[in-house]
């Protein structure tokens, strides 16, 4: 990704799709952020790391089902075939990376116990009673030998944990964030990141949520302030510039 590529206006649907927050946000809205300025593209770097955070059976379920079976036959937890297929896009984006040598990281939330549940277990107490296996990761996406395991307490994958110590010492300069959930966890990285003057790009088919509304809006106010967002397939293409120049 050259200094050409950060100029790049990544911040939109694919040519002829409609954009990933069509269904909820008017025009009215879009006027009201284009007339403040908001949204302009933030671009690329030239050392991505791609974040895969919290990809576990507990956000997904244990086969692809759709969300209310999931969450009855499953885990509370789960959103269910969305899920699924935002994961098959992560799987798109991993050879990428592990061909290149970029890193990979997954912050994920290891089983709670008691002393551990913080606030998050008043605000969802089934997140307390989640089995083991919950906790897997899903294997069409799990890490491989030399990926960064990154266990974490809170919605952001920077609060508590050595991420950014981590990002500086490997010269990192663009995150790929990925995962669960687009309003939730996703979304505190991608604020921090962006906080920390990351340029920050989130693939909108590759990240996910249990409710489609707050998913697409949360991608959308995302677009308009801290991130790019784009599909994994034009999110792929910028990538590919990057090994081809």
């Amino acid at each position: 990704m050259t200094e050409a590529s950060a100029s790049a206006p990544i911040a939109r649907a694919a040519s002829g799709a409609p954009a990933p927050w069509a269904d909820v946000i008017t025009d009215d809205d879009l006027r009201r952020y284009e007339a403040a300025g908001f949204g302009r593209p933030g671009g690329t770097g030239s050392r991505p790391a791609l974040l895969i955070i919290d990809a576990q059976y507990r956000t997904v379920g244990m086969t692809p089902k759709p969300f209310f079976q999931s969450v009855e036959e499953d885990f509370t937890t789960s959103c269910g075939d969305v899920g699924w297929d935002a994961l098959a896009n992560v799987a798109e984006l991993l050879p990428l990376f592990r061909a290149n040598g970029w890193p990979v990281i997954y912050p994920y939330v290891a089983p709670k116990k008691a002393f551990d549940q913080g606030r998050l277990g008043a605000k969802v107490p089934g997140i307390m009673s989640i089995p083991e296996e919950g906790y897997d990761f899903v294997e069409s996406i799990a890490p491989v030998d030399g990926e960064i395991l990154l266990p974490k307490r809170h919605p952001s994958a920077f609060f508590g944990t050595p991420l950014l110590s981590f990002l500086i010492e490997r010269g990192v300069d663009t995150l790929v964030v990925t995962g669960a959930t687009t309003s939730g966890c996703v979304r505190g990285t991608v604020v921090d990141g962006f906080s920390y003057n990351f340029r920050v790009v989130v693939p909108h088919d590759a990240v996910y949520d249990r409710s489609s509304t707050v998913h697409q809006v949360n991608l959308f106010d995302m677009a308009r302030k801290y991130a790019d967002v784009a599909s994994t397939a034009e999110v792929m293409a910028l990538l590919g510039e990057s090994v081809a120049e």
